[in-house]
């Protein structure tokens, strides 16, 4: 039976994927900062464990507590919304710290096990900020195209060693992360200079025309898992897909 370490669990794309791994008769390890009870379905194929991707520690004592993983996905994250001239740059390192260098650090932690055995895969859950560009979104689409190049240079990497490296890049969801895990408020990055030309953007925001629901992010992280045909990139969610497509 494999087994799947996933990142970001608390709630979201994690803990949505979490459930879809368990249900395909997967043991899964479901982490997160904070754990809490009741999230998951009791199961003796479900193991919650604390981890902050931001404390080599924690990444150390939640990989020794794991056991051997054949998955590893890395999808905890942090997003901003905002004009960037407002972002204080203590919060785009806070984006950065987890977004960037939180993926690479559990990425090396991952790494040996899966080349010893000469298996497993790494899933890196990126955003379709890296498709198109979109305003208000520039340190945060900053610290996912990181992960994109990182991604596309590690797979061809780890091929050596049959280790699977893949993205998936999930599409625009009002209740998703893109802007929550963050102290700042949306209004507080808006300056008054940007207020005629944001106003249209965050009404399009609030009535999206396509929508990526957290099951489409669970199915192509599932997909990315399973995947033997040397696919790199898997777009979630309608809006993705046609982001991907245009492309």
């Amino acid at each position: 039976m494999k087994t799947v370490l996933i990142t970001g669990c608390s709630s979201g794309y994690g803990l949505e994927t979490a459930r879809h791994f368990h249900a395909q008769g997967w043991n899964v390890v479901a982490t997160m900062r904070s754990p809490s009870d009741g999230i998951l379905p009791p199961s003796e194929r479900i193991r919650v464990l604390p981890l902050d991707v931001t404390d080599v520690r924690s990444i150390s004592a939640a990989i020794e507590a794991s056991g051997p993983i054949d998955v590893l996905v890395n999808n905890a994250g942090i997003g901003v919304v905002g004009a960037f001239e407002a972002t204080p740059m203590l919060h785009v390192r806070k984006v950065f710290e987890t977004n960037t260098f939180g993926v690479m650090a559990m990425t090396q932690a991952v790494i040996p096990q899966l080349r010893s055995r000469r298996s497993g895969v790494i899933v890196n859950v990126t955003s379709s900020v890296t498709l198109a560009p979109h305003p208000f979104a520039a340190a945060y689409t900053a610290s996912k195209m990181a992960i994109e190049g990182f991604t596309g240079s590690l797979a061809l990497e780890l091929a050596a060693f049959d280790v699977g490296v893949k993205l998936v890049e999930p599409g625009y969801a009002p209740t998703t992360r893109f802007a929550q895990n963050t102290d700042l408020r949306i209004e507080d990055l808006i300056p008054e200079a940007y207020a005629t030309f944001a106003a249209p953007i965050f009404a399009a925001f609030a009535k999206p025309a396509m929508v990526t629901k957290e099951t489409d992010v669970a199915e192509a992280v599932w997909q990315a898992a399973n995947d033997a045909s040397g696919q790199l990139r898997f777009p979630a969610g309608p809006d993705a897909l046609a982001l991907a497509r245009a492309r």
